[in-house]
């Protein structure tokens, strides 16, 4: 939002959050072209700023929507590292060796997962995390290939013949 002036901050703003806040990732497209195409002329960096992020920020809609609606937020995390730094002050100097260390940081993940239990998942949902899954394997072997692919004919490293 730096980077479109203030009177049109909350405009701008109502627009993006649609796109984010979609029921569908399809709809969450849509929804950001239209506001490219509206924006882009006007607000060419704050658009290529909601470009870049954009995918990573509508990642949740991937997810089954029960799934989704706990995945969307950071605030989970953010609170788990507030915990942390609260807990490592407090325990200061009594924090000796690796277990301590463990049992400290790992205390408010455990208690956290407690209300992850509460989700039901479905056959279909089920299904669609595999599937998921499935895709993001394949999206890692992908990214692990090698960059240079070997020929049927060598490659000459060397500028004459001979040499």
């Amino acid at each position: 939002m730096d980077k479109v002036p203030e009177q049109a901050q909350a405009e701008v703003k109502e627009a993006i959050r649609a796109a984010y806040r979609a029921p569908s990732l399809a709809l969450a497209r849509v929804i950001r072209d239209d506001v490219v195409g509206r924006y882009e002329k006007r607000y060419p960096a704050a658009m290529r700023s909601f470009l870049e992020d954009f995918e990573a920020c509508v990642a949740h809609l991937h997810l089954p929507p029960a799934h989704g609606r706990v995945c969307r937020t950071t605030n989970l995390l953010e609170r788990l590292f507030v915990e942390e730094r609260r807990r490592s002050r407090t325990a200061g100097t009594m924090l000796a060796g690796e277990r301590a260390v463990m049992n400290l940081l790992f205390a408010p993940l455990i208690g956290a997962s407690g209300t992850w239990r509460g989700i039901r998942i479905s056959e279909f949902e089920r299904r669609q995390l595999e599937r998921l899954q499935e895709q993001l394997v394949e999206g890692l072997k992908e990214g692990q290939e090698p960059v240079v692919r070997e020929s049927s004919t060598p490659i000459p490293i060397y500028s004459r013949q001979g040499t």
